[in-house]
């Protein structure tokens, strides 16, 4: 097509047009610019939520507690019965002995009280230590296990993960929101600020459109800018992200508050992060013209 092979044409165009019309470039440059920081913010935000709330999860195990008249072959048939459980990850043996034995390393005083502890004597009990799939499922899955003969009970903080869960998806779709409100408002704002910069250019078009010019041939040149636009406006933002979160990763060492709270790596995270800005900004940019002229110009 005739638009595809006039595009190195366009873009040198854009590039003309941005600095022919200064004040109003620079002003729709900086809406994307505030924006697009504001949007590098959120999903810094809620990535390192994901990121603990990954962490949390993945340390929350479901410690079941076995009858000790269990012997050593039915240990094993139970594993293997609960690894069937469609909602358990991993299943993992911690036989009394071994506990005996932790138990012993851990100070004198244990040793000389566990050491009177034969196997057949020992008081402890073997235990499962299960990982789930899916935290919202934990408690009918507990449940399950709980209701095999060789249980004895059955423990995993019920009640404060259920809660955990249900603060992380709210804090998760949370910060998704103000991620697409910042998207939605950007798109605004660049919308607005180049209408008006369409309307500079009105009798132009109104040129365009005498000599027989289509409405595609009218716009692209306006999308094209637009684009131009929003890579220019994400340059700021994604230095400043690269930069800024290594600084912030380097100056926190890695962690917020305690080691629980751990980063996301600043790298690859900020490369992938800066092409979800440019692709904002580009996007944002290109939709904004199209908008301003389709309903501004009523082409």
């Amino acid at each position: 097509m005739k638009v595809f092979r006039m595009i190195p044409r366009y873009i040198r165009d854009a590039f003309k047009s941005v600095f022919r019309n200064f004040s109003l470039s620079v002003a729709s440059i900086s809406c994307i610019i505030v924006t697009l920081m504001l949007v590098s913010v959120a999903i810094i935000l809620t990535s390192n939520v994901n990121n603990f709330a990954e962490k949390v999860k993945g340390d929350v195990t479901v410690v079941t507690f076995i009858n000790n008249d269990v012997t050593s072959e039915q240990l094993d048939e139970l594993k293997k019965d609960v690894e069937k459980i469609k909602n358990v990850e991993s299943v993992e043996i911690i036989t009394k002995t071994q506990k005996r034995d932790e138990m012993a390393e851990t100070s004198e005083v244990f040793k000389n009280v566990v050491s009177s502890w034969p196997d057949d004597k020992n008081p402890l009990a073997d235990e499962l230590i299960i990982k789930v799939k899916d935290l919202e499922q934990i408690g009918k899955t507990a449940k399950t296990i709980e209701e095999m003969e060789e249980v004895e009970s059955v423990k995993y903080g019920e009640g404060m993960v259920e809660k955990l869960v249900h603060v992380f998806k709210v804090v998760q779709r949370s910060m998704m929101i103000v991620v697409v409100g910042l998207v939605v408002v950007t798109a605004f704002l660049i919308t607005n600020t180049i209408k008006l910069t369409i309307f500079s250019r009105k009798r132009e078009i109104e040129i365009m459109r005498l000599v027989g010019a289509s409405n595609i041939t009218v716009k692209f040149p306006f999308i094209v800018e637009g684009l131009v636009l929003g890579i220019i406006g994400s340059i700021l933002p994604i230095l400043g992200t690269i930069y800024g979160y290594k600084a912030l990763y380097g100056y926190f060492g890695g962690q917020l508050f305690s080691p629980l709270v751990e980063l996301v790596k600043p790298f690859p995270y900020v490369y992938s992060l800066s092409l979800v800005l440019l692709a904002i900004g580009a996007l944002v940019g290109m939709f904004s013209s199209a908008r301003a002229v389709r309903k501004y110009l009523k082409i």
